[in-house]
């Protein structure tokens, strides 16, 4: 599936970035359907890798939806072309955010799950550039719009973001503060962040600035876990952990 994405400069629109995104996989509900997540990979890795992990969860009731990011060249990498949900350079928050594939991922999530029954519970989660797309979605939700200001089409219901950070945090207070309606979404919206503390890929005080700027936007709904002795992977702890809040924290 391919999106158009499109950037504004100095008020005039620019030509178009076409994204052609990868092959998506999906996990059936063993039990009930009664809630879809999209789960995101990270940088160069593929849909398939997460729907071998989370297809043996103790979530019966949930279908994952696992797609595979766009194939392009990555500034980070030395621009060789992998898949990425966005470019990004060196990992800073004083860096540039690309905004035009931080849109064009955000829709395309939204996208698939748009087509979900509307009495399912909707969420998105994700791990490293995974989890970044998944954090940024979850900010698109809150003011209602995406970057480019196109509405956001979905209720989202929780967020997870494993090893990774949050995009566009610098200017993030005052668009949630400007709306009572984006305040009110940013308050009830359930968001997870996992990081381990021995990270050396995505440092774990990105986690933690990641946290801090949320919570600083509005975002109250949030709960914060860190792990002993975990560098940039997952863990059955964690994914236990990140079964038992579904269940509890977002009620899925």
């Amino acid at each position: 599936m391919s999106y158009a994405g499109s950037s504004m400069g100095s008020g005039n629109r620019t030509a178009a970035r076409t994204f052609d995104f990868g092959r998506t996989y999906v996990v059936r509900p063993k039990g009930k359907h009664q809630a879809t997540i999209v789960w995101l990979h990270g940088l160069g890795d593929n849909g398939s890798s997460c729907s071998q992990l989370l297809e043996n969860l103790s979530l019966p009731n949930i279908k994952w939806i696992c797609p595979t990011a766009p194939t392009r060249p990555v500034a980070i990498v030395g621009g060789f072309s992998c898949t990425a949900w966005f470019d990004m350079g060196e990992l800073s928050e004083d860096g540039p955010d690309d905004f035009e594939g931080l849109d064009a991922s955000a829709a395309h999530i939204a996208n698939l799950l748009s087509t979900e029954p509307p009495d399912i519970k909707l969420g998105i989660g994700g791990f490293s550039m995974g989890a970044a797309t998944a954090l940024y979605s979850a900010t698109c939700f809150a003011q209602g719009r995406y970057s480019n200001g196109f509405p956001y089409p979905l209720n989202l219901r929780a967020v997870m973001g494993l090893s990774g950070w949050l995009p566009a945090a610098r200017s993030l207070r005052n668009k949630i503060e400007g709306s009572h309606e984006s305040a009110r979404r940013a308050a009830y919206l359930p968001i997870l962040l996992c990081h381990g503390l021995c990270d050396e890929v995505v440092p774990h005080r990105h986690g933690e600035s990641s946290y801090h700027a949320l919570s600083l936007a509005g975002f109250r709904n949030l709960t914060f876990k860190t792990y002993e002795g975990i560098g940039h992977y997952t863990v059955p702890q964690e994914m236990e952990d990140v079964c038992n809040w579904l269940n509890s924290r977002a009620g899925f």
